[in-house]
């Protein structure tokens, strides 16, 4: 698990239990189930960090589809729908993809 450290595992494998069906991913219950809404600034600059595979600075839609992997290896990749959204609810300046400030506001939101 790529971010084994940072969160609680119990919490991290109940936050993944409750999004194991397809189209039932909720960024926000996700967040806060896993133990990452609680999380300080830093911690999450931390997570982005890992998220961000390619270290282009941004979370883009193929990192987000993966997004799940990154707390568990072996985890379910999001469907387009639940992918879509997810962007969305994080891009507020439009630009197609989730920055580190982007994502830490989407998470403690």
């Amino acid at each position: 698990m790529a971010l084994h450290g940072l969160l609680n595992d119990a919490e991290v494998t109940a936050a993944l239990d409750g999004c194991k069906d397809a189209g039932s991913f909720d960024h926000k219950k996700f967040f806060k189930a896993c133990g990452l809404a609680g999380k300080s600034l830093d911690d999450l600059k931390k997570a982005f960090a890992i998220i961000d595979q390619d270290k282009s600075g941004f979370i883009e839609e193929d990192e987000l589809k993966l997004f799940l992997q990154n707390f568990k290896q072996g985890a379910r990749t999001l469907n387009d729908a639940e992918t879509k959204a997810f962007l969305k609810a994080g891009d507020t300046d439009g630009d197609g993809k989730i920055g580190v400030d982007e994502f830490t506001t989407l998470v403690k939101a």
